[in-house]
């Protein structure tokens, strides 16, 4: 192929799978902190009073170690006045042992319930991501590839992690030990103090300088790394066709350009983040250099001891590692807003299927539906339904027909509540179902879809996801009534046989056998048969033709399909084109009146004998 055209081909993968990552072009956004920041209040009364005590106490004696120090020499190495004193250094050394052993217990245990904290945090959060993602309607999947949905759940969620687990609390533990370090440099020698901290100015407007190209970096490496792994996300699912058609090279070629792309932005990002270190190393020896300097002299005339000093060199290493972390500690932030806005994205989404205040349960219904000129656009200006109006009376069997695109499918969502209608209504025995519960309503309405999802486990939970409560001898008589127990007891554990993601090790029409068992077990009063038996070969379907009167039976059904075997015992027949009706009326009323239907099924009794 030639260079030109896989660029092009590239481009338009990138532009599929990148748009819902667009750059968040938002300032820092204080307030969204403080809400990131509200998950940890429920742990507030109960682990942080605990945490703030062992920071505190940490923290004093820290600051009170270097002035030991000053003591030390002073008085007992070095004393301006009389002879140095071994048992004087000894004491202040086993006071210094006993306040190293105090802040080592201190930061064990503020390490220990700071994580349990960050841990439930994390929890939580990622907990909320997840149930609000389910609540979303189909729209908002239309428009992002699963790789994207998963990266918010797993890699965003997963970036908070340092930052509530020891970032808060350290951010805390630094910022009193450096206003405790400079009250205790300023109370001592204020002119060696003052001398010492006119660097700081400095330090911070170089670093202000690097804030927002850092924080718009981690942006930018959020979003490369969401789009690695939505191309994993759809080569993994898409494994079988990339390999019928032999494209291993240029699927590789791809995942190769995006990654290049990743580890640009990650190296970018990351140069940037480390810029905080230079500068903060380059302040602390401008301020060494000046303590020295200027603390030789006060030595000379006089104002202060060498103890003094050294406590000074003391304070002054101290004073500095607190500022090294908290620069880091502000490129954690950036990193982790950057994160919570992906996040706090998703979960201000709201659902384009919402329900109303005041939607009410729907009661046990019989099974009558009424779409009341129903129009619907997938996209605006381009209706898939154009004044749909059908009456189906409770325990009918209607099969929808017509050409690809017909709007048949879009019905069908429609009645499930998946969207909602432009103009029009669905009512459900007389009940518009927008003024209904979601649940009440899925609850009552069963779907069974030709590109059949079975979950990982095994054969028997599958099944039992229609109905959770059903016991093991209701799962084994749906299985028996659709014609898959016979071949679910030929597998090596029966009913407890364990099937991955998608069912890989069983047939299509294995799947869909174990869809139909879901369905009759969920027993509900609508069912909507999506080309459920689409995927399913001759012989199988001669078997469930018995099987599906049992699950039609009592049932508003709806059956969307091609197979003549599978729509010519409806009660009727609605003809499709463009979404519209064109025709309605059982099988032999269509095949007299010659219509499009008939056109149909002469089209396919050709492809059938050719």
């Amino acid at each position: 192929m030639k260079s030109h055209e896989k660029s092009a081909r590239t481009d338009n993968r990138e532009r599929f799978i990148y748009k819902d990552d667009d750059a968040i072009e938002k300032p820092f956004n204080w307030s969204q902190l403080a809400r990131l920041f509200r998950y940890m209040r429920p742990y507030a009364k109960q682990m942080l009073p605990l945490v703030l005590v062992m920071m505190v106490l940490g923290t004093a004696t820290r600051l009170a170690i270097p002035a030991l120090i000053i003591k030390a020499i002073d008085e007992a190495i070095a004393p301006a006045t009389g002879e140095p004193s071994l048992s004087k250094l000894y004491t202040y050394a086993a006071i210094m042992l006993a306040l190293y052993i105090i802040q080592w217990g201190a930061n064990t245990l503020r390490i220990k319930y700071t994580n349990i904290i960050g841990q439930r945090v994390i929890y939580d959060l990622r907990k909320d991501l997840f149930h609000h993602i389910q609540k979303l309607s189909f729209r908002f999947f239309d428009k992002r590839p699963a790789g994207s949905v998963l990266v918010r759940v797993t890699n965003d969620v997963n970036s908070l992690q340092d930052l509530f687990t020891n970032g808060v609390v350290n951010l805390l533990m630094d910022c009193v030990q450096l206003v405790g370090i400079v009250i205790i440099l300023l109370a001592w020698n204020f002119k060696l103090g003052l001398a010492i901290m006119i660097t700081v100015p400095l330090m911070f407007f170089v670093s202000t300088a690097l804030r927002k190209r850092i924080r718009f970096a981690w942006q930018d490496v959020r979003m490369k790394q969401s789009r690695i792994n939505s191309h994993l996300n759809e080569s993994i699912q898409g494994m079988r066709v990339t390999q019928a058609y032999t494209q291993e090279k240029e699927n590789f070629a791809f995942f190769n350009h995006i990654n290049s792309i990743n580890i640009k932005a990650w190296n970018k990002a990351s140069a940037l983040n480390q810029a905080f270190g230079p500068v903060i190393e380059i302040t602390s020896a401008v301020g060494t250099l000046i303590l020295f300097w200027y603390g030789s002299h006060l030595i000379q005339t006089g104002a202060i001891t060498v103890g003094l000093l050294v406590g000074f060199a003391n304070y002054i290493g101290n004073f500095w590692d607190p500022i090294n972390r908290l620069g880091q500690m502000y490129a954690q932030l950036l990193i982790a807003m950057a994160s919570s806005e992906r996040i706090f994205e998703y979960i201000d989404e709201k659902p384009t299927v919402a329900e109303l205040p005041d939607a009410r349960d729907l009661p046990a219904i019989r099974g009558d539906v009424h779409f009341d000129n129903l129009v619907f656009e997938y996209e605006k200006g381009r209706p898939a339904l154009k004044g749909i109006s059908l009456e189906v009376k409770a325990g009918q069997t209607i099969a929808l027909v017509g050409h690809t695109g017909s709007g048949k499918s879009t019905i069908m969502n429609l009645l499930s509540r998946f969207y909602d209608p432009v103009q029009g209504a669905v009512k459900v025995d007389g009940i518009d179902i927008r003024g209904v519960t979601i649940e009440s309503l899925r609850s009552q309405v069963g779907v069974v879809l030709q590109d059949t999802f079975i979950f990982s486990g095994t054969i028997r939970d599958n099944i039992r996801f229609g109905r959770l409560n059903a016991t093991d001898a209701e799962i084994v008589e749906a299985a028996k009534a659709v014609d898959a127990h016979e071949f679910i007891m030929s597998l090596p554990g029966g009913y407890d046989t364990e099937v991955q993601e998608r069912g890989n090790v069983l047939s299509m029409g294995q799947r869909q056998l174990l869809s139909f068992a879901r369905a009759l077990l969920a027993d509900p009063r609508i069912l909507i048969l999506d080309e459920a038996t689409a995927s399913i070969d001759t012989e199988t379907e001669l078997k469930i033709q018995e099987a599906l009167k049992k699950l039609l039976a009592g049932r508003t059904s709806f059956i969307v399909a091609h197979r003549l075997s599978t729509i010519r015992n409806a009660d009727r027949i609605v003809v499709l084109d463009h979404g519209r009706i064109v025709e309605q009326g059982t099988h032999e009323e269509l095949i007299r009146h010659g219509g499009v239907y008939n056109g149909l099924i002469e089209a396919q009794y050709r492809f059938l004998s050719a």
